[in-house]
């Protein structure tokens, strides 16, 4: 069984996720796999997926999450890897650890995207384009700011793929900014 095309799972994210903030959470996961892919050697378009859909069920069963997506996935033939990533990404809730390098890198790719994203969110230009790891690890140590992202998943992210965080967090920037304009963070530079 071979990947699914982009555009087969971007049309299954439209289907069942009506936030835009949800979607670009998603566009921005996966655009940092997909990077780190690319990175390891690996299959791109693999570990693209994976970031992709990893949270289309959650608006519809934000307490199952990720069980009913997963079912969903398998019955349309997603590769077994992407299924694991999925499961692993939430393991307090499925009981799978993050194994396999996919499994890591979409588990160290999700929250911290939502840290990088708020930090360009509050900047003059709400853009990406001239953000740096420095001013998010700044707001890193504020526990105040971004509350809902959790510090301790960011930094054993960076962890489970060998990386100093600072690295991590300038790379996921630097992937999200090759999509910054279907995230809403081009600012002035779009």
């Amino acid at each position: 069984m071979g990947i699914p095309p982009r555009d087969q799972a971007l049309a299954l994210v439209h289907e069942h996720v009506a936030s835009e903030s949800l979607r670009r959470h998603m566009y921005s996961v996966e655009a940092a796999c997909r990077a780190y892919g690319r990175r390891f050697g690996e299959d791109q378009d693999l570990f693209g997926l994976a970031g992709l859909v990893h949270d289309f069920d959650y608006e519809r069963f934000p307490d199952q999450h990720p069980l009913p997506g997963v079912e969903m996935l398998r019955e349309r033939g997603y590769p077994a890897a992407v299924l694991q990533a999925v499961l692993a990404h939430n393991s307090p809730r499925t009981g799978v650890q993050p194994d396999s390098l996919l499994d890591r890198t979409l588990f160290a790719c999700d929250e911290v995207t939502g840290l990088i994203t708020a930090a360009a969110l509050v900047r003059p230009n709400r853009s990406v384009m001239d953000l740096e790891a420095k001013s998010v690890m700044k707001k890193f140590k504020d526990r105040a700011f971004a509350a809902g992202v959790n510090r301790q998943d960011v930094q054993h992210g960076a962890e489970l793929l060998g990386v100093d965080l600072r690295e991590h967090v300038q790379f996921v920037i630097e992937a999200m900014r090759t999509v910054a304009p279907q995230l809403g963070l081009e600012g002035a530079h779009g």
